[in-house]
């Protein structure tokens, strides 16, 4: 049995920044996961996230953000691979759109945006779309696209070394936690637990205040293939009638990349029934066809993933879908790691550093908003 200061369980996206972020300081480290990269299983895998500088959810991640852009260029500076692609991202929404106005609120408090403000100046500059003329619309310009199985591949190509790749099994014991694979065993004084969807099998007492839900995407052969390129499209994030739909220009030459941001199904994590159908997807369509024409057409690719969200807290009421990065109550050597999904990827770099500065300061508490005790069953007794 060997024995190590610290473990992480999970190598998404959380789990490799904070595992690349420890290594970086010279901590003794070692991770666990049995997926290699561009397994299409988790929350992290696929090529793409929507990077956001100011984000209607709550303008208390515009540090976040921050934090996270100076993470990811300094990633692709030490590991030579391009992370972030810099893209206008475009969210509209009927007049009124809570989603628009939050964003514009967020923006205006760090500096005004330009650009379309209304369905029709929208249509005029990106011709693909076909947006109700008085519907609100802002563009950010300080946004982009993740390039998520290449931030991965990077920090675990700086973490190399330090990684077991194989299925892990945890038991507390008074001496440390115990990490079990098929083929070995480690004791860690503390452990960092990020495993997404399977988060609730590691940690339990977890299990009551997370849900998991099938997400399906699509990729679209463009009916106006010039329309929706890189460089000539927006990142756009649509409030229509069918919920909010999202999607990406055309970056790989796959076709626009759109799917849902509306919870589908709850399900087991190990729940997985690829791929996902027409009909699945046959409200993205329906919003492509009405609002994006340039964008729609055949379906050409499809892909699931699993949304691992948290439920709305009782204590310092939230409603719901916000972080968990905290110590668990019951055992401190357990820090665990729910950063929500389908907004959570783009502030990966920061929250791996934020767990990494943790795990080597036992005394550091986490962000008030992102702690356990705002459920009452995490409550000190």
């Amino acid at each position: 049995m060997r024995a190590r200061k610290t473990a992480v369980i999970g190598l998404g996206l959380m789990g490799s920044s904070a595992l690349y972020s420890l290594v970086r300081r010279g901590a003794d480290v070692i991770g666990f996961d049995p997926l290699i990269v561009g397994t299409a299983r988790g929350s992290s895998h696929g090529s793409c996230r929507i990077y956001r500088r100011f984000n209607f959810e709550s303008d208390a991640y515009t540090e976040l953000s921050d934090r996270a852009f100076e993470g990811w260029r300094a990633l692709e500076t030490d590991s030579g691979r391009t992370i972030l692609k810099s893209c206008p991202v475009l969210e509209a929404g009927p007049p009124g759109s809570k989603m628009v106005a939050a964003t514009r609120a967020s923006a205006a408090r760090h500096g005004a945006i330009p650009g379309p403000r209304t369905g029709a100046e929208a249509n005029a500059t990106f011709p693909a779309f076909h947006l109700p003329s008085d519907w609100d619309v802002v563009v950010q310009e300080d946004s982009g696209i993740l390039l998520a199985d290449a931030a991965i591949r990077a920090f675990r190509e700086g973490a190399e070394g330090h990684i077991i790749q194989a299925a892990a099994q945890m038991r507390r014991t008074s001496a440390g936690i115990l990490i079990m694979t098929a083929d070995e065993e480690i004791l860690a004084e503390q452990i960092i637990v990020a495993a997404g969807p399977w988060l609730s099998r590691f940690v339990p007492e977890l299990n009551h205040v997370l849900t998991i839900t099938r997400q399906e995407v699509g990729w679209f052969s463009p009916a106006k293939p010039q329309t929706v390129r890189f460089g000539a499209f927006p990142v756009f994030m649509i409030e229509g009638k069918h919920g909010m739909v999202y999607g990406f220009p055309d970056f790989e030459s796959r076709g626009v990349k759109a799917a849902r941001h509306v919870h589908g199904p709850i399900v087991d994590a190990d729940e997985w029934r690829l791929p996902a159908s027409n009909q699945e997807l046959e409200m993205v369509l329906a919003t492509l066809e009405s609002l994006v024409p340039g964008a729609a057409g055949p379906i050409v690719e499809r892909e699931v993933c699993l949304y691992t969200n948290t439920k709305e807290a009782d204590v310092r009421v939230d409603a719901g879908e916000e972080f968990i990065i905290d110590r668990l109550p019951q055992d401190p050597r357990i820090i665990v790691a729910s950063p929500c999904s389908g907004h959570g990827a783009k502030f990966a770099s920061a929250i791996g550093a934020i767990l990494a500065d943790m795990a080597i300061d036992p005394q550091l508490k986490a962000p008030a908003s992102f702690r356990l005790d705002r459920y009452s069953a995490f409550q000190a007794r």
